[in-house]
């Protein structure tokens, strides 16, 4: 059975006491706190944060810009190490918070497809037994045949879901912009979504949407500044 249980989960890094014009460390996450120590100053992404999650639970992450949604979702997807608690996560996890995430820009749609499917541990059997559903449901048609970098971010984002949530996965991690498209198509997404909860399955979501939110999610829980409150049941969050 899947699942998720984070317990005081923290992540803290180091800011360089002298600026420098070398490449910034991309595993330091936005927003949070930043707080002086001994030896400079750090900056607290997360701190005391605690959840579980199982089979068909549809977790929504709320809160302002900086608050550590985003941040969040790279440690549940294993980007992020916790500097802090203890994180247990059983099933597979995928996550839909980069688009680009072994895409190639030269390369077409159909031939990014099999490099997603790839990444994601598919077989070439399988990745040619699913590329018709995936072209459908993305809504792509002769498009599937163009570069990859002719897209706009609803057709990019269109193509990602489509490939990532193909084999059910059954932890999917998604940020803001799978909002991105047509309101068939986002119709189509919550629909599949939906599909993939009710079949055993986890998903967190990250967004500012609250419609959204409350489409899509039976729970919630906010974020400020690093900081986790309480999971609370949809229903009562709506009537914040």
């Amino acid at each position: 059975m899947v699942s998720i249980s984070a317990r005081n989960i923290g992540l803290n890094y180091r800011i360089p006491r002298k600026l420098t014009l070398a490449p910034r460390d991309r595993r330091m996450a936005a927003g949070g706190r930043i707080e002086s120590s001994g030896s400079g100053r750090i900056v607290k992404a997360l701190e005391g944060v605690t959840f579980s999650l199982r089979s068909g639970d549809r977790l929504g992450l709320v809160g302002p810009n900086g608050a550590g949604k985003t941040t969040l979702l790279k440690v549940l997807y294993g980007i992020f190490e916790p500097s802090a608690g203890e994180l247990h996560i059983d099933g597979r996890v995928d996550a839909l918070f980069n688009i680009t995430l072994g895409f190639r820009t030269e390369a077409t749609g159909r031939r990014n497809i099999e490099l997603r499917g790839l990444i994601n541990g598919w077989t070439k059997q399988q990745i040619a037994a699913r590329m018709d559903e995936i072209i459908e449901f993305s809504e792509l048609g002769e498009f599937i045949d163009m570069p990859f970098k002719a897209y706009s971010q609803g057709m990019a984002a269109r193509l990602a879901f489509s490939v990532a949530t193909t084999l059910q996965p059954e932890i999917l991690l998604m940020d803001e912009w799978i909002g991105a498209g047509d309101a068939g198509f986002q119709d189509k997404a919550t629909a599949r979504m939906d599909e993939i909860a009710q079949k055993a399955g986890i998903i967190v979501l990250a967004s500012h949407n609250q419609s959204l939110i409350e489409q899509t999610c039976n729970k919630v829980l906010r974020l400020e500044k690093g900081r986790a409150g309480e999971v609370l049941p949809i229903g009562e969050y709506a009537r914040d």
